[in-house]
């Protein structure tokens, strides 16, 4: 129930407020807790944008990092094409960007010569192939 005495315009102007202030970024899933590295980096992907083809799946990562003392970039998103079959992943881009959540300057960053490389042990890859090749 509203108090009469607050004018219905006001709790409308602070849920706006509460919503604008939050941050949101469309697209992003944050991965569950349980497959994020230690550390100060949060790993995200971005479910509307993964794309399978046969035995195969490609999603974005955006890796965004909480500080970083050793260059210039704060976050990464990288493109990752996953081989569902064999469980196996590989980097086909990586993108940095000065601020995080792929905000800022942007360039080109390293890649891996498109290498698979297998799916081991329970971690950010595994979760991210299980959300590419849709696995339970």
């Amino acid at each position: 129930m509203l108090n009469p005495f607050v004018p219905r315009h006001c709790c409308v102007l602070t849920m706006l407020v509460i919503v604008w202030v939050s941050p949101v970024f469309a697209g992003w899933v944050v991965l569950d807790k349980q497959y994020q590295p230690a550390g100060l980096e949060t790993i995200y992907f971005d479910p509307d944008q993964i794309q399978r083809i046969g035995d195969r799946a490609t999603l974005w990562q955006l890796t965004d990092l909480k500080w970083n003392n050793t260059s210039r970039f704060l976050s990464l998103k990288t493109h990752k094409e996953y081989d569902c079959t064999n469980s196996r992943v590989r980097t086909l881009q990586v993108i940095e960007f000065s601020r995080q959540m792929g905000a800022g300057r942007s360039r080109s960053g390293y890649i891996e010569n498109g290498n698979w490389k297998t799916i081991g042990s329970p971690g950010a890859d595994l979760a991210l192939w299980k959300a590419a090749c849709g696995k339970p």
